[in-house]
């Protein structure tokens, strides 16, 4: 599995050499990150540094991004959201993608009345709209970081439930799983050594996808004033408080609204970039 990953890594490093859009997308993610990473130990402010600068002063060389209604800085704020929106994507997604895996693989693998019943979960799933979605699950847990990651993953899980679901299906049947189950092969090493490694590809692919999603679940939730709470600052909740303020600072509405579509599409391109340099790999593995 190792070699198979690293090859599509090759792959898709090969690919974005020759594709300018994938590896423009790549390089715009990877800054993004970086710069969240390192912004805390950049000399950029407090991004809860009260009083830095003049209330609602526009951009400025002293301010590149201006300040907000209480004359904090905006750039290490904008940072700090990048930051705090990417990482609760990223943890929930992670979290459904391990569990949707498993479930998804051992429902096809064992069928009957157990898949049955995890194909009918994830249909509940898919029927509740995100937004009353969210709408229950902070009436039961208050608003916050933890009803945002409650809602990524109800929204994330039962895409990897299907995905890792049917093209386990595609695969379960095929010669080399009947000859490990001959040879005496129990669930978890067929399920682990032999089926893991032909999705693999897939799910990294449905992986970027649902990041970018629960990055958009994230600023709506935080927009609409029940996910990330001030003073923790995400692009929904900088995108919430900018709104107020659109006549007088539009640039706090432009800035986090530009970093959180500049994101998301990055991550949608970048996989768009993987399908392209992984897909030939899936293709082999299922002929």
């Amino acid at each position: 599995m190792r070699r198979r990953l690293t090859s599509a890594v090759c792959r898709f490093v090969s690919f974005a050499r020759n594709d300018r859009l994938s590896g423009a997308a790549a390089l715009v993610l990877v800054s993004l990150l970086l710069l969240s990473l390192v912004g805390p130990y950049l000399p950029l402010g407090d991004p809860e540094g009260i009083g830095a600068g003049p209330r609602l002063a526009p951009p400025s060389f002293e301010f590149p991004l201006g300040t907000d209604e209480l004359g904090r800085s905006y750039l290490p704020r904008a940072i700090q959201g990048i930051s705090a929106t990417f990482l609760l994507a990223t943890t929930a997604v992670m979290v459904t993608a391990i569990i949707g895996g498993i479930t998804g693989m051992l429902a096809a693998y064992k069928g009957g009345i157990f898949d049955g019943i995890i194909v009918r979960i994830a249909d509940i799933f898919f029927a509740f709209p995100i937004i009353l979605t969210g709408l229950l699950v902070t009436a039961i847990l208050g608003p916050g970081t933890l009803s945002v990651l409650a809602v990524i993953a109800s929204a994330t899980l039962p895409m990897f439930i299907r995905l890792v679901r049917s093209v386990t299906l595609a695969i379960a049947k095929r010669g080399f799983v009947t000859a490990a189950e001959v040879a005496g092969a129990s669930t978890t090493r067929v399920l682990f050594v032999h089926l893991l490694p032909n999705i693999m590809g897939a799910t990294i692919i449905q992986l970027t996808y649902a990041i970018s999603i629960g990055m958009l679940i994230e600023g709506v939730l935080s927009f609409l004033g029940i996910g990330v709470q001030p003073p923790q600052a995400s692009l929904g909740s900088l995108l919430r408080q900018g709104v107020l303020y659109l006549t007088v600072a539009p640039w706090m509405v432009f800035s986090s609204g530009f970093l959180l579509t500049l994101a998301i599409l990055s991550i949608n391109l970048l996989g768009d970039g993987l399908r392209d340099a992984i897909d030939p790999l899936r293709t082999r593995a299922l002929q």
